[in-house]
């Protein structure tokens, strides 16, 4: 499955993340429960989710009130002290919330920390929250994590259209400030360098307008970027099975809503993009080193083919196969590791991908129970392919000190056998 969240509209806030996702099929009550349990040490709140008519869409509407707006120690904690807080709730008694919840919800949070440090000029210590680390941020927060985890949408793969982040300018507490607010657009630039290895990387596309008013809250673009494994210009090839929304509190003349929609993978095709160049300058040693660099940093595939260039001088043209978001950071890595001028993009490629499913067997060589991983590749209920993973059979081989060669004749019978039995 695949799930699209797209802002394009109207952008996107935490609760009309929760509305939309709650409105997917999400368990509304464990939702709303979890949300009021969550938010108790940092202020109470109550939640409500509602079906509503936004201009003409059937949404629904997530609406936190806050009881206690008056509590000063909910409107300024240091950053520190707040994850503290959030860390306490592993070991709080609320139903249905587990840890990888409270450490997704960290991350979410700390997004929004590096972002205001990174606009103030601060050191992470310094940063205090505002309204970002008041109650009904924490029961949004944890509420969208709770719908997430509820769908299954962390077992699959989620994809990012561009968000509507509106345009003008807002008071804050810092003066009047444009649309998007600093914090919300840093946010959306992702985290892509080797300091923030433990979160997902990309940047998000994004587009002013259509209004003039703030359609793209730090909380809502926080979750956004953590939730998201892909952003896209277009919506992919799909096949829906299920729309939703999830709609905010302001209204406009036209629908304030944020849909999310459920997908099949359709004829497994993927876009992707091809970047390319050609090299005769550059010794083994150094394409050896680009070559593990690239895929380090995220390209799909790369390949090298020998060729001849101007003035029959032998040289080689470097092939990446990439994600479309990863695109102008391998483009980057290409131009500083191997001083080119020129490098050529070919953008919105489909690919043609197999259903793959990982089998892991255990083998016995040389009287040792080994487990060993298995590729299997489907079109349909057909199986197309089936081959051990290399790094296994190496493991092996070393281990046993026989050739890797005898070490996969043992693990294709293994195979052969298992398919051979589990035929339906």
């Amino acid at each position: 499955m695949v799930y699209i969240i797209d802002p394009q509209n109207a952008g996107i806030s935490g609760n009309m993340i929760i509305g939309a996702l709650v409105d997917l099929g999400a368990d509304g009550e464990k939702v709303k429960d979890l949300m009021e349990d969550v938010a108790v040490d940092f202020g109470e709140v109550e939640v409500s989710l509602n079906k509503v008519d936004k201009s003409g869409i059937d949404a629904t509407f997530c609406n936190v009130k806050t009881i206690d707006e008056d509590n000063e120690n909910n409107r300024h904690i240091h950053f520190q002290d707040f994850i503290e807080k959030i860390d306490l709730l592993k070991y709080a008694d609320i139903e249905n919330l587990t840890d990888e919840m409270v450490e997704m919800a960290k991350k979410v949070f700390k997004r929004i920390a590096i972002s205001e440090s990174r606009v103030h000029g601060k050191s992470l210590e310094e940063v205090h929250f505002h309204e970002v680390g008041a109650a009904d941020a924490v029961a949004d927060v944890l509420g969208s994590i709770c719908a997430y985890f509820d769908l299954g949408m962390d077992k699959d793969k989620v994809v990012g259209l561009p968000i509507a982040v509106g345009g003008g300018v807002v008071e804050t507490a810092h003066g009047r400030i444009p649309v998007p607010a600093p914090a919300s657009l840093d946010i959306l630039k992702g985290l892509n360098d080797d300091s923030f290895k433990d979160f997902s990387k990309g940047e998000a596309k994004c587009i002013g307008g259509p209004v003039n008013s703030e359609l793209a809250t730090p909380t809502g673009c926080a979750l956004y970027m953590e939730f998201c494994d892909e952003f896209l210009e277009f919506a992919p090839m799909m096949s829906p099975e299920e729309i939703a929304y999830g709609c905010g509190s302001k209204e406009f003349d036209f629908p304030n809503v944020l849909r999310v929609i459920k997908s099949r993978n359709v004829n497994g095709k993927h876009k992707v993009s091809v970047i390319e160049t050609n090299i005769d300058h550059m010794s083994g040693e150094e394409l050896g080193f680009l070559f593990d660099l690239l895929l380090i940093e995220g390209a799909r595939d790369v390949s090298m083919v020998p060729i001849t260039m101007k003035k029959n001088r032998p040289g080689h043209l470097i092939k990446i196969i990439s994600k479309p978001d990863l695109v102008d950071h391998l483009v980057n890595i290409l131009f500083r590791e191997t001083g080119t001028l020129g490098i050529r993009v070919s953008e919105n490629t489909h690919r043609g991908v197999a259903e793959r499913q990982f089998v892991p067997l255990d083998i016995n060589v040389g009287n040792h129970i080994y487990t060993i991983n298995f590729k299997i590749g489907l079109i349909g209920d057909e199986i197309i392919s089936h081959r051990p993973e290399y790094e296994d059979l190496r493991r092996i081989s070393v281990e046993q000190d026989i050739p890797l060669i005898e070490v996969r004749d043992v693990a294709n019978t293994m195979i052969r056998d298992y398919l051979e039995n589990n035929r339906e």
